[in-house]
Parts: structure tokens; C-alpha cells; sequence
């Protein structure tokens, strides 16, 4: 009896020094989803989506007849200057799209007036030059007020992210251009020009930070998913570091997300191949997984498109089959979902879509129905 225990007692004190909260076992779902939050400003701009038989389709229910399941959508904090897109406004009309067909909900919450990734997290205008007290305050309320716009109009989204791609943290800004977007140094950095929540700068601050979001999304939907979103989801010493960083500083999260580009893994010298690189996100789902004992979506993907030749548009498909199959048969059980980041864009604005320039997917999304292959 005293072995039994004792032993209640050690597993007890292991499950408290979890960061992630484990939700490993509630379901079985293996979900399909997109990032389609241009969606709405293509519309006004006068675009139009079609599906295989030419049938002109709004952009939310052609990806649910595609075979997905699920959409992400990203929330800037004030998107003013840039059209007023990605506002909670904005996010709540995709929403309620998604809802109408039946689909899950991703909230992808940047905490920058504009785009946040790993060469930028610029803190919202408004809360430029705030005390880190008053940060966390602001980071905390405008969460709960997004949120609550969704609860107040019936939506409920599935799963939460607490930033976008903070691999160095959030909530630092650089120096940037008339465009917004950032000035290089001499050596080809960022210019960083006010700090508080950078990973390497100020690590307390960002565990600080994101554990200021994780409450604040849990005190608007307690059974949300909450996430935190890295980029390169082959590198496991970015993800070693960084959750250690958030661990060691109190902040817990529900599930990790990881962004996978092979194609930008090779252009930056990060990777030699697409199948390596595959191979080793599938490891590291593996890892985290295991390591921090949460589950791990795939939360961005995409892959080369290019009208002109068509076996580029098959090893794209080929590609987001492996990933696809790979995460459902090869994680353990632990990647719960792939997201391809905005396939319905035109390659002209950004060439990792699956759409043509004409709004009617190519082959690489069939791979959303054809992932066996």
C-alpha cells in the first residue's frame, strides 16, 4: 500500500511540473484545415473561387468541399492603417462562415497591428513605450475582447494560438520601412527597436506574456485548446530552447503548433531536401510530443505552385500526401491536424498556394482526399 502510494504521490508531482496540459485522449478527429483569412479582402478586391467543374464557389465552402475541415484565421490588434483586415470584425464574418458549414475554428491571435513572425513581432502602436505590467494588461484584455465578440455571436473556436510564429517571442519591434516592412542591417538583421517580450532578450517577460494570453483565453472558452506556434518544425533545438523558455518560466499551453515549408527550409539553407526535412518535422512531432507531453498540429504548410509546369504541381501534392499520411500513421497518435497556409491566394502574391492564378484549386489539394497516395 505505502509503494502505491508513494508512487500516486511521484506521479502526481510529474504531472504538475507538465507545461502542456494533455488532451491526447478526448478524440480521435484527424483534421483538415486551412488558413484562409485573405478570404474576405479577395472578395472586396473583386476575386473569385471556382471548384474542379468551374463552378464558382465562396472561398469557405469550397475548401470544406475540398475535403477540409477545419479553417485558421488570424486577429491583428488594430489593422487600421492596412485596410482594416484581420480585425476582430473581420475575423468574426470568416467565423461565422465556418460555423454555418460545420467546420472547427482556429484563432490565430498576432499581438502586432499588422503581419508577426519570426523577423517581427512589432508591438501594437497603442501599447508602444507601456510598462511590462501594463503589456501583459493589454495582451490580456484585448484577447478577452476578441473572445468575447466570437462568444457573443454563438462561435466557439476550437483552438486558440497565443501568438504567431515566436520562435525569438513576441512583442518586440524593428525598424521598418513606409511599407511596414522591416529594415535590414549592414549584416542582413532586423533592427530591433523596442523589446519586451523577445525570447532571448527578455525570456521571463515572454513567459510572462504568453501565460498572460493562456489565462486570458481560458477565461473567455475553458475548453479551447490554447497553442504555441514555432516556425520550422524540423529544427528541435528551436523547440528544445524556446518551450524550455516559456516552461521554466511558469507559462503552460495546450498543444504545440508547427509551421513546415519545405521549400522555404531549402531556400534558406536550413535543409538540402524537401524529404529531409519532412522527415525530420515527423521526428520532432515525435519529440515535443513525448518531451512535453502534449499533442502537435502542423498549423501552416504550403508548397511551390507554378502553372507553367505541371510536375511541380504534382510534387507538391506528393508532398502533402507524406505529410499528411505521415502525421496520421507515423506521430504516435500525437499530430492531431494539417493546415495549409492560404491556398486559395493568387501565385502572383505569393507562390506557396494551391490555387491558380484564376481562383480553381490545382492538384496539390487533392491531396486532402487522396493523402493515402
Amino acid at each position: 500500500m505505502k509503494r502505491n502510494l508513494l508512487f500516486s504521490a511521484l506521479s502526481a508531482i510529474i504531472l504538475s511540473l507538465t507545461a502542456c496540459q494533455d488532451k491526447s485522449s478526448e478524440e480521435n478527429v484527424f483534421w483538415l484545415g486551412a488558413d484562409i483569412s485573405w478570404a474576405t479582402e479577395y472578395e472586396a478586391r473583386g476575386y473569385k473561387f471556382f471548384n474542379a467543374s468551374g463552378q464558382e464557389r465562396e472561398c469557405t465552402a469550397l475548401m470544406k468541399e475540398l475535403g477540409l475541415n477545419a479553417v485558421r484565421l488570424r486577429v491583428w490588434v488594430d489593422p487600421s492603417a492596412h485596410g482594416g483586415w484581420c480585425s476582430k470584425e473581420d475575423l468574426l464574418v470568416k467565423c461565422l462562415r465556418a460555423k454555418e458549414l460545420g467546420m472547427e475554428i482556429l484563432v490565430d491571435f498576432h499581438y502586432s497591428d499588422w503581419w508577426a513572425d519570426p523577423a517581427k513581432q512589432n508591438i501594437p502602436a497603442s501599447w508602444s513605450g507601456h510598462s511590462y505590467e501594463q503589456m501583459k494588461a493589454d495582451l490580456a484584455a484585448h484577447t478577452v475582447e476578441v473572445l468575447q465578440l466570437l462568444k457573443s455571436n454563438d462561435v466557439t473556436p476550437k483552438w486558440i494560438q497565443v501568438g504567431n510564429e515566436t520562435r525569438n517571442g513576441f512583442l518586440w519591434s524593428v525598424k521598418s520601412n513606409e511599407m511596414g516592412w522591416p529594415v535590414l542591417d549592414e549584416n542582413g538583421n532586423t533592427i530591433i527597436t523596442e523589446s519586451m517580450g523577445h525570447a532571448e532578450h527578455n525570456p521571463e517577460q515572454y513567459a510572462g506574456l504568453f501565460a498572460a494570453g493562456y489565462d486570458a483565453c481560458k477565461s473567455v472558452f475553458p475548453e479551447a485548446v490554447v497553442m504555441v506556434h514555432l516556425d520550422n518544425g524540423f529544427d528541435r533545438e528551436l523547440y528544445d530552447w524556446n518551450l524550455g523558455v516559456l516552461k521554466d518560466g511558469g507559462a503552460k499551453w495546450d498543444m504545440i503548433g508547427m509551421s513546415l515549408y519545405p521549400y522555404w527550409a531549402m531556400d534558406g539553407g536550413y535543409r538540402d531536401d524537401a524529404e529531409t526535412t519532412i522527415t525530420d518535422c515527423i521526428e520532432n512531432i515525435r519529440y515535443v510530443g513525448n518531451k512535453f507531453g502534449c499533442d502537435v498540429m502542423i498549423v501552416e504548410t504550403g508548397f511551390l505552385v507554378d502553372e507553367s509546369r505541371p510536375e511541380v504541381l504534382e510534387e507538391g501534392r506528393r508532398q502533402l500526401a507524406r505529410v499528411i499520411r505521415e502525421s496520421i500513421n507515423d506521430t504516435e497518435g500525437r499530430c492531431k491536424g494539417v493546415f495549409y497556409w492560404e491556398p486559395e491566394c493568387k501565385p502572383s502574391q505569393y507562390k506557396l498556394g494551391a490555387f491558380t492564378e484564376d481562383g480553381r484549386p490545382t492538384v496539390i489539394m487533392d491531396a486532402f482526399k487522396d493523402w493515402t497516395e
